[in-house]
């Protein structure tokens, strides 16, 4: 036994361990010309070198030393050929496929509200120029909950430093929403609790450079404000659930350039309008935008109509309560992510009956929603006891892949990094939690283009999670 133990253990060692001698090399070069010839005997003359070679090999000490030579030779060839210095040392062996990890994540870092009365976090951003920085608004949503020694300031946060803010933003009137301007890193547009849109350069500090007028500002708090794709830059629009949204220039916010009244009978009244709680632009469709209500519809827009009244082109109705999420696939634009009461569903803009996916009723109340930019299948959604959920609809279609525990407290607000691996997450105590998703989750799988295509085409209606069973 103990020599079957001992064969056994040398063979594991000649797997992974090989003692040899050291070998010190030294790089060198060598110039080689004609030489070894006689003095009397021109190299470049053949009939002479011929002459030369028959004289020598006649010679009896050439014929005793080839022999000699050639047994050198032939023992350093037979080593050569026993041993293959180029052959792989585990040719041969079965290679066993590992199995893929469960879906995860962890927590990179935590920015905390560094004020003593906390806030709810209500939105982020993070910034274009490689996701260094990330954006927060902070702000207490409770009708008169806010009490007077809260502070109005919200901060910029270096990823890797959260001890401290970068930047402090000072705002007139706690910020509920911003947006980085994809086209211009050091820009940043922020709508607050009073309605007022408030427009920063960080290259001149912690004080607005633009401010717009109380007159001609939203009425209720700005839930919502997106950088549009504009020659200048400049062009921004916003949404408020006093019913109106509103097109800015931010080098000139005494008023803005554009207004749409979102009255359902298209009318233009204001006392009929439904207040407007998400907002939706994508740059590939610079002729539309949609809008999430505090009432439960999801409206459908035209800004390139020529009257308000061909403005509102349809709505979707689909939620109990407030549409807190709205986003379009950006992979499958006519397809778009709603989170409203219980439920987050996928529409497709031709269907208007009804959602085409739609998951189970949750068990707690769902905040905020967004898609992976990286992977069309993959969307993230938060909930009120602090879980974030990762869905991906062509592994998993009754359950989440990867439910996450944040945090204690309700999640409000959530965004992701283009690279599609970072996460951030804001809570109702002021904790913005920055969460590293695994490769799995952020990385396009192979034929995961085409198959989502191939579900999200289907002609059924109403169509559950847990009715989808892709092959």
């Amino acid at each position: 036994q103990e020599i079957k133990v001992n064969q056994r253990r040398r063979q594991y060692c000649s797997l992974f361990q090989v003692n040899t001698e050291r070998f010190e090399s030294d790089s060198c070069g060598i110039n080689h010309v004609e030489g070894g010839w006689p003095k009397d005997i021109n190299p470049l003359d053949m009939e002479q070198t011929i002459r030369f070679r028959k004289k020598a090999e006649k010679d009896e000490s050439y014929l005793n030393s080839i022999p000699q030579l050639g047994s050198v030779a032939e023992h350093c060839g037979r080593q050569n050929n026993a041993v293959d210095i180029y052959q792989e040392p585990f040719d041969g062996w079965e290679e066993v496929e590992e199995s893929p990890e469960p879906p995860s994540a962890k927590t990179i870092n935590i920015f905390r509200d560094p004020n003593e009365v906390k806030r709810t976090v209500t939105g982020l951003s993070w910034h274009p120029d490689g996701g260094r920085k990330l954006a927060a608004a902070y702000s207490c949503l409770d009708f008169q909950k806010a009490s007077r020694d809260m502070s109005l300031d919200s901060y910029i946060w270096d990823v890797e430093n959260p001890n401290r803010p970068e930047l402090t933003l000072k705002p007139a009137s706690p910020l509920v929403c911003l947006d980085y301007n994809p086209k211009d890193p050091h820009t940043l547009v922020g709508g607050s609790y009073n309605g007022q849109i408030v427009y920063w350069d960080t290259r001149r500090g912690s004080q607005p450079v633009e401010l717009s007028s109380v007159e001609h500002s939203h009425r209720d708090p700005v839930y919502k404000i997106i950088w549009l794709q504009s020659k200048t830059g400049t062009d921004a629009f916003s949404a408020s659930t006093d019913g109106q949204v509103l097109w800015w220039d931010v080098r000139r916010l005494s008023e803005p350039t554009e207004r749409l009244v979102l009255d359902p009978t298209r009318e233009g009244n204001l006392d009929r309008a439904l207040g407007a709680i998400s907002l939706e632009f994508e740059a590939t469709m610079p002729t539309k935008f949609m809008v999430g209500t505090e009432q439960g519809l999801v409206v459908s827009c035209n800004r390139k109509a020529k009257t308000p009244t061909e403005k509102i082109v349809c709505t979707y109705d689909g939620h109990h309560g407030p549409v807190y999420a709205l986003q379009r696939n950006p992979f499958f634009p006519k397809n778009f992510l709603t989170v409203g009461d219980w439920t987050a569903r996928i529409w497709s803009e031709d269907i208007k009956e009804s959602s085409i996916m739609c998951t189970k009723y949750q068990m707690s109340y769902l905040t905020d929603a967004c898609w992976s930019p990286v992977r069309p299948s993959v969307f993230f959604t938060l909930k009120m006891d602090g879980m974030l959920d990762v869905w991906d609809i062509l592994f998993k279609q009754s359950d989440p892949t990867l439910s996450l525990k944040v945090c204690d407290r309700a999640l409000y607000s959530l965004r992701v990094q283009d690279n599609g691996r970072l996460v951030a997450c804001g809570s109702q105590q002021g904790e913005t939690t920055l969460l590293e998703i695994c490769s799995e989750l952020s990385t396009l799988q192979k034929n995961e283009k085409s198959l989502l295509a191939a579900v999200s085409d289907t002609d059924t209606v109403n169509l559950d999670f847990n009715q989808l069973h892709p092959k």
